[in-house]
């Protein structure tokens, strides 16, 4: 399954606004990465205060779990079970519950903050002046994989739902993807056939309902295609727990679009086994005429790269 590309047209240095020298141009771009390195520190402050909260409360835990374990052996010893050890343990029990619930609390408000951090790093990448860098395609490969295993874990709180964009969740109907956000775009090629790809939101225009999108493998310079919301999918922001959130994980035979190992389009596929534990990606088989049952052998493809199938299956 390869991918065909033209090549993208040359674009010329772009130019500071109006009424803007060049000069205050670099002053503002500066004042505004200095502003986020502050407050990536600041985050930065704060998540190592929130991992010290957690070992904490972990220990805490601990001990508590060890004072379980040794009134249980005591009762054994004793052969029997009186009252006061029933209500010893009903409170010792209430107070690992107690510390496990504020350990998760702890661990959800640092995933959070990680988020944060990610995203103003992004941002800052975005905002500069400074033209998009043509990496190399295993330097490409590399990040698109980073990109899948620090992707958030998404756990839920008992009785929550999962949220819009984890997972296998869609998103809302008004949702708006921002700039630098990764989407899977369908695009139509020289040859006039349309592929889903890999590409990352330049603006969106709310009088057009048009996304301007810039293709992620762009051999020379950007490739610009200018869209429709029906042929833009955003990516999942979080990945789906199996353990909390199954319902948020596409099950076995569904019909998807993922991302081809090492290329930068999505196929349409079916789920041959959904993840089983947190950190492990989806089994699918890919549509390919070239074997006799019609699909490829089952290819390993991480939630980040797995959505919803938006055309009909092949009759």
């Amino acid at each position: 399954m390869g991918r065909t590309k033209g090549s993208a047209g040359g674009g010329s240095k772009s130019m500071p606004p109006e009424g803007q020298s060049p000069a205050s141009s670099e002053v503002s771009t500066s004042s505004s990465v200095a502003s986020a390195e502050i407050r990536i520190k600041d985050n930065l402050k704060e998540l190592f205060s929130l991992i010290h909260q957690v070992q904490e409360e972990r220990t805490r835990g601990e001990n508590n779990l060890t004072n379980i374990s040794k009134t249980h052996e005591r009762m054994q010893q004793e052969q029997k079970i009186t009252p006061y050890y029933k209500n010893k343990l009903r409170g010792l029990y209430n107070n690992a519950m107690q510390d496990a619930e504020g350990e998760a609390e702890l661990l959800r408000k640092a995933l959070d903050k990680i988020t944060e951090i990610k995203a103003i790093r992004e941002n800052r990448r975005f905002d500069s002046d400074r033209p998009k860098p043509i990496m190399r395609r295993g330097v490409l490969m590399s990040m698109l994989q980073q990109n899948a295993v620090t992707l958030p874990l998404w756990v839920s709180k008992p009785g929550e739902k999962p949220p819009p964009l984890c997972g296998a969740m869609s998103a809302d109907n008004n949702y708006v993807a921002k700039p630098g956000d990764k989407v899977a775009a369908r695009v139509k090629s020289s040859d006039g056939e349309e592929n889903w790809i890999l590409a990352e939101v330049s603006t969106y225009s709310t009088s057009t309902n048009k996304y301007e999108v810039d293709d992620i493998d762009a051999e020379e310079g950007k490739e610009r295609h200018t869209l429709s919301k029906r042929k833009i999918v955003p990516l999942p922001i979080w990945k789906a727990s199996p353990e909390t959130d199954p319902e948020a994980l596409f099950p076995k035979h569904t019909l998807v679009l993922a991302l081809y190992p090492q290329t930068t389009c999505f196929y349409r596929a079916l789920i041959h086994e959904p993840p089983k534990k947190p950190q492990d990606d989806y089994s699918v088989l890919f549509e390919d005429t070239s074997y006799p049952n019609g699909y490829s052998p089952p290819l390993m493809v991480a939630q980040r790269y797995v959505i919803m199938c938006k055309e009909d299956k092949k009759k």
